[in-house]
């Protein structure tokens, strides 16, 4: 714990230097506002944040900040929350600039004043001017008292930073709440409708249509043995023609079923379902697991299985390359998944994609998607997600 705290501590001295060292920009951005409002709101609560404060940035990891910014601009909190945190971190800034130059540099001045007077150099800080040699010995304690203090009043101006920055940022409309609230039980409830109809949808296929189509199959094999008994050529290439073109539509439904929702997945777990999809790639899929998937709930299981399900087609698409890679690791808080391959690259999630609507399903879920695809190096599909959903 005391090694924690001293790290906060640090990083609140090095955050207030940066602070300090950019009051210049700060001043020169006033010319770039409306711009550089939501740009220095966003960066101050990042500070906050590495600086161990429960606070959140807004700026999506998978947008640019010209996009963030243009959509900020739209929002008309952007002058309740971020231009108050924008005055106040130039304020801040400058006071953190004398704060920091004048406690530092006369800390300095008072500890190394017998070095000066040993040069003849009587090193006056503010209203003290050491007169003999013994004056500059006092002055040493003196110089880390100041240096203590300076670092103290940084520190304090650091925590003033995050005081007003909840302030302004932290919302108290209990209606606000209670609506963000009902969303959250409503996309709950939506997901686990959504799972509850594949999974219908997935069993009346199965126990309906399919087994009457394997009914047929067995139908249309008892009828090619009967006329072929009978030696009636017709109907036996009619028999075989039917039976043929219904052991496909058999297939297809079966394909069907299980994109709908695999039963492996409901069966046997993540880890059996991606094994069985490995074998039916047309790749050459090496495939590494670690832990167990007893941990994942079904809405979890069920977007990582189709997130893995989706890179591979894609691999086989468009990458150019006959192999892939599939890493997987379980644990109790959660399941990462790597999906690579040695192609094109170039990947990008655009609006629309496919890539874009797994991101979905794994946001849904309190998950993440992240594409690492440079052009000709490959790429490499990331997604994380907690054992349980948030809500």
């Amino acid at each position: 714990m005391l090694i924690m705290a001293q790290i906060r501590v640090a990083r609140r001295l090095l955050t207030e230097f940066v602070a300090a060292a950019a009051f210049p920009i700060l001043l020169i951005s006033v010319l770039a506002a409306p711009v550089s409002v939501p740009v220095v709101a966003e960066l101050d609560r990042s500070r906050a944040q590495w600086c161990g404060v429960r606070t959140m940035p807004l700026r999506p990891v998978d947008r640019s900040w010209p996009q963030w910014v243009a959509g900020r601009l739209r929002a008309r909190s952007v002058w309740k929350t971020d231009l108050p945190v924008f005055v106040t971190a130039a304020l801040l800034s400058a006071l953190s600039l004398l704060v920091g130059f004048f406690g530092f540099v006369g800390a300095l001045a008072l500890v190394f004043s017998p070095v000066f007077w040993g040069f003849g150099i009587a090193a006056k800080v503010g209203p003290f001017t050491p007169a003999a040699l013994w004056e500059t010995l006092v002055a040493v304690p003196a110089g880390i008292a100041l240096g203590a203090v300076t670092v103290g009043a940084l520190a304090g101006i650091s925590l003033l930073r995050d005081l007003l920055l909840r302030a302004f940022s932290g919302s108290r409309n209990p209606d606000l709440l209670a609506k963000l609230e009902e969303l959250r039980a409503s996309r709950a409830s939506l997901t686990a409708a959504f799972e509850n109809e594949r999974r219908r949808i997935e069993r009346d296929l199965h126990d309906g249509a399919q087994q009457e189509l394997v009914a047929l199959v067995m139908r249309l094999g008892i009828l090619e043995a009967a006329a072929t008994a009978t030696d009636q050529e017709r109907i036996v290439q009619l028999a075989r023609q039917a039976q043929a073109q219904a052991e496909r539509a058999l297939e297809r439904l079966r394909e069907t079923v299980r994109d709908i929702h695999p039963s492996e997945l409901s069966d046997l777990g993540l880890v059996a379902a991606v094994r069985e999809l490995v074998a039916r790639s047309p790749l050459q899929v090496e495939l590494t697991s670690t832990g167990t998937d007893a941990w994942l709930s079904s809405p979890i299981a069920t977007a990582v299985y189709f997130t893995v399900s989706e890179a591979l087609t894609n691999i086989a698409k468009h990458a150019g390359v006959g192999s892939a890679r599939i890493e997987m690791r379980c644990t109790e808080s959660g399941v990462r998944v790597r999906v690579g391959d040695d192609g094109a690259g170039g990947a990008r999630i655009s609006t629309g994609s496919g890539l874009s609507g797994l991101r979905e399903r794994m946001r849904s879920v309190g998950g993440n998607l992240e594409i690492i695809s440079p052009p000709g190096g490959g790429t490499e599909v990331v997604a994380s997600a907690p054992a349980q959903p948030p809500w």
